[in-house]
This record gives structure tokens, sequence and C-alpha cells, in this order.
């Protein structure tokens, strides 16, 4: 079996190829065309001087092998693919000039919290995530060949900023001493890249407050170091717009998930990513999300400088990990949890604003200090989220057992004086504490870098309806920002086109364009229109999930699950 990946119409190529069994893909995702009669052998595959051999399983067609008119194109030794190749170059010529180059599409990818291990796990301790149901979703639009220019938008943040494409730094980023590829593994940030972007980045929003044009050119830094090392000067003018339902700056991950999105939603142009569908193979689906992984944790790189990594391991493969990072020059050691119970938990927002840098640099400059007081304590907080794991990975592991989740409660209750303890809490987290302790409603934590940003609380199930509306209004009466979440939900996924029902009775669906999705209103308008989590109207079938390939998984009683998506 041979993956082949075009970027024009398919129907010649079908005619074209008889006696090949191909598996088609568009764009990297996957066209179920009918299996070819006869002779479904793959000896050879040849096209300008390149030979894939039988045994090769997989080989994508070099981007500037497919743009470029081909001289030559075998399967085994009959080139009438050839032929079938340039009548649909016609075929595409002929089109307007000012036809879109693909359909438009969207990714998405999940908030986390981090149960147990925040800063420990910088240190190389292990860490427990999970991901939420609050999410980002990125619409991208390409535009005709003429249009030479890429736009980014991010209207929850009121950014929007335009690049003409062949002025960025494509010289510096092409350097063979630097040029990168996806399946590359990039550790670390290279400063002569950093600093060829400056430019692009220092004309942003110039009529920002600081505080929110360094958001944005952080913002802006992620993307442009993920399209310039990935893309090519050859790349289509495009629009990427972004929104999010995840709360900015509260320790909820959504830089991850926008750096996520991004990752994938660039592979994806590429033609590097297979799937995602039902029948994928799990291995399969599983290298699909360690690219986007790895690539989105240079997105954080380039956010916060020294990430965990943590926050995008979570958002790429969605669920919940423990996850260990040893050696930053190899790839993290991430322990899926399929089994994670669906715990209800309430996310509370302090709106109390931290960087989550700032919050890291205070936790290394006490252990530069004393060493011998702050190693114990990053130790005990990874041997709290190895109990918990523990507990959680039992066979007869029970999650709606009281004692259970007394033990997880204490745990969390645990983790958060250790956090205390090394300056990373806040009054304002102090105070949710106090307020959940008050009314007997379960056990709190804050969760992330702290210093502010979103405590989770883990509910007692003995807590009455009484005792929990006591405790919302309270939360309320303080100005917190409450959010009933649930943990364990899908990762990346992508909508491709980006087409969906909504109820609708058009069998053809909705077409979500820009101008349907900028205005959507808020994070309730962002759901009802494209949500997959909290809040969507329907089951959305046209989102598919690489978390889902490869067989059902496991729900928190030990039951196989259907896959959805």
């Amino acid at each position: 079996m041979i993956v082949v990946s075009f970027s024009l119409p398919l129907t010649s190529y079908n005619n074209a190829m008889p006696g090949l069994n191909v598996d088609w893909h568009l764009g990297g995702l996957p066209l179920h065309s009918p299996t070819l009669s006869g002779d479904s052998k793959l000896r050879t595959l040849s096209w300008n001087n390149h030979t894939a051999p039988a045994s090769v399983n997989g080989w994508i067609l070099p981007e500037e092998d497919v743009e470029d008119e081909m001289e030559t194109l075998q399967v085994n030794g009959n080139d009438a693919a050839a032929k079938g190749y340039r009548a649909a170059e016609r075929q595409t010529m002929d089109r307007k000039s000012s036809s879109p180059m693909m359909p438009a599409f969207m990714t998405s990818a999940p908030g986390k919290v981090i149960v147990y291990g925040e800063h420990a796990v910088v240190y190389g301790k292990a860490a427990m995530a999970a991901a939420i149901a609050l999410r980002s979703y990125l619409l991208v639009t390409a535009l005709s060949k003429s249009h030479r220019t890429i736009t980014l938008r991010f209207p929850d943040i009121d950014m929007e900023h335009t690049w003409k494409i062949d002025e960025l730094p494509w010289s510096t980023f092409s350097q063979p001493s630097k040029k990168k590829y996806y399946y590359d593994l990039v550790n670390k940030l290279d400063p002569e890249l950093v600093e060829a972007m400056q430019p692009h980045l220092s004309i942003m929003s110039p009529k920002a407050s600081p505080e929110d044009r360094k958001i944005h050119q952080n913002a802006a830094s992620a993307f442009l170091y993920l399209f310039l090392s990935l893309g090519s000067r050859n790349f289509p003018g495009c629009v990427y717009t972004l929104r999010s339902t995840i709360p900015i700056g509260a320790g909820l991950g959504s830089s991850a998930s926008i750096s996520v999105c991004l990752s994938s939603a660039i592979l994806l142009q590429l033609r590097t990513l297979s799937g995602p569908h039902t029948d994928q193979p799990r291995e399969e689906a599983d290298l699909q999300i360690e690219r986007i992984n790895r690539w989105a944790f240079v997105g954080e790189m380039c956010i916060h400088g020294n990430p965990s990594g943590v926050d995008n391991t979570v958002a790429t493969g969605g669920k919940a990990v423990v996850f260990k990072r040893g050696d930053y020059s190899g790839p993290p050691t991430v322990t899926p949890l399929r089994n994670f119970p669906e715990l209800p938990l309430l996310l509370v927002n302090t709106r109390q604003s931290r960087s989550t840098s700032t919050e890291v640099a205070k936790v290394a400059a006490l252990r530069n200090s004393q060493p011998a007081v702050v190693e114990p304590i990053l130790e005990a907080i990874s041997q709290i989220t190895e109990s918990a794991h523990q507990l959680i990975s039992k066979s007869d592991f029970d999650a709606k057992d009281a004692g259970t989740v007394q033990t997880l409660g204490d745990l969390m209750k645990t983790n958060h004086g250790l956090l205390a303890a090394l300056g990373v809490s806040h009054p304002k987290l102090e105070r949710i504490r106090e307020i959940v302790a008050t009314v007997g409603a379960g056990w709190t934590k804050l969760t992330g870098a702290g210093g502010g940003g979103s405590a989770i609380t883990l509910l007692n199930s003995n807590a009455s309806p009484s005792t929990l509306q006591r405790l919302e209004k309270a939360l309320a009466n303080e100005g917190f920002e409450k959010y009933e979440t649930t943990l364990g939900g899908d990762g990346v996924g992508v909508l491709w086109p980006a087409i969906l029902h909504n109820g609708s009775d058009d069998e053809n669906g909705e077409d979500i364009d820009q101008e349907i999705f900028m205005d959507a209103d808020g994070r309730e308008g962002i759901e009802r229109l494209v949500g997959v989590g909290v809040g969507a109207l329907e089951k959305r079938d046209g989102w598919k999930f690489w978390s889902n390939a490869g067989g059902p998984h496991v729900n928190s009683e030990g039951k196989q699950e259907p896959i959805s998506g």
C-alpha cells in the first residue's frame, strides 16, 4: 500500500492508474476511493528520476514534485499515470486564477488542568494532567494564488496582522545548517532565527497597551516560527483565524491549545499528516500525534521560554497523561491514562493575570538559592503524582467510592500546600480554598503555574445541592468566574472541509467561513457554531480526532466506549 498526496482533482488518477491499489490522501486527509481492479501489487513508483521501491510504505510525493509539472511519472513501468497527471494539471490551470487552492478547514485542541505535579515537572519529575472541555479553534482559509500574504487573526484578544510572504526572512530559515523538516525534533530555539523574526513582530499592534502588545507578539512569534520552519516561500496565501473558549492567562493551557492548532494546521497544509479516521492503525495515529506535539512544543518555547511540555502534550493527545521529561534532548516519557475517571470539576478563574515564565523563574531562583530545601519539595510533589497514578491504575479502582475520592482530594490538598511553600500561590487562590473549605464542598488546589490563574475543586460526592448553591453564591459575590467542566476529553481534531450541519435542514451543511466564525459571540457562540465540547448543539460527526483511532477506549467504569468522530 502506498500513500500518494496530491492537491489536484483525483478522477484522472483513478482512471490512469489501473492495477494499483492506492490509499489516496488529499491535504493529508484520507479519501476513500474504491479499490482499483486488476493486479494491485506495487513494484515501483517513479517520477522525475525518483523511485520508490515496493518496500516503501506510506510514501508521500515531495511537494515540489507535485506542484511542478512532472516530466515522468510511472507506476510499475506504466506511464499512463503521467498522462493522467498532466490532464489534471491542465484542468486545474483552466480554473479562474482567483479560486482558492484548498477548501477551508479547521483544527481544534483542548485546554488542560494539571491535576498533580506543577513546577516539579520542569525539573524532570512526574506530573498528571488532563484535557478539559474548553477548547481553541483555528479556521484556515486559502487565498487565491495572486494573494501573497498571510494573516493571523485572534479577535478574542483584538489581534490581527498581515505579513507579505515574500518579505519574510526565508533566507535565514532556509540555511542548510538551520533548515528543519516536519520529522525533526527541535528542543531549543535558534537565536538567529528568533532575531530574524523581530522586525516582523515589532511592527505589530502599535496602538495596544504594552501588556496586550506582548501577548500579541508572543502568539505571532509562535505562528511565524512554525510557518517559516516548516513552510517555504511557495506557501499559499492564507488567513488563520483563532477563537478560544479557554480563559487566557488562567493556567489552563490556552497557549498550548493554540500552538497545537497552529502546528496541526500547518502540517496538514504540508500534507505530512495522515488521518484521522476510525480505522487508522493506533501506531500510525500515535505517530501523527507525536509529530503535531513536537512542533506545538516549539510554539510553546516561543511563548514561554522554558515550558515543561505537559500542556502541549495533553492538548495534542487529549484524555489524561502522566508526563515526565528527564532529558530535553529527547522526547518526554508520556504514559496515557485511558481509564482516567471523568471526575466533575469546578474550575474557578481568579481573574488575576499572571505569567507562566515569571512563576517558573521564581521557582528556579529559589531552587538555586536554597537547593537543599527546594529539591525535597519537588520530589514530594512528584511522589504525590505517582501515588495518584497508582491509585487510578488499580484494577478495582472506583471513582464513585467516597474513600477513593477522599484520597484523591487529600493528595490535591497536600500538593497545593507544597506549591504554596514554593511561593507560587496567590491571595485570591487562598481565598477560593477558604470558601470551598468553609462550605465543605471539596478539595481545592491551584492548577498551572500559579501566581493567580485558576483553581480546581474536586467536589465531595456527599456535598448536597444546597451546599453547592452556597458555594456558587459565595464565589460569585467575590467576583470569581466559575466553570463546570469534565476531564479526559478528545485531543487535537480536524474538520475538513469546514462544514457543519448545526441543526440545519440543508443536507449539504453550513460552510464555516471567516465572517461567520468571526461573528460568533463569546464562548457560547463559538461552541454553538463549531464546538466539539460543552455547549455543542449536537454530536459533531464532521470532527475527527487522532486520539480516537485504533479501536474503542475504556471509560471510568472499565467498559469499552464506541469511537466518536
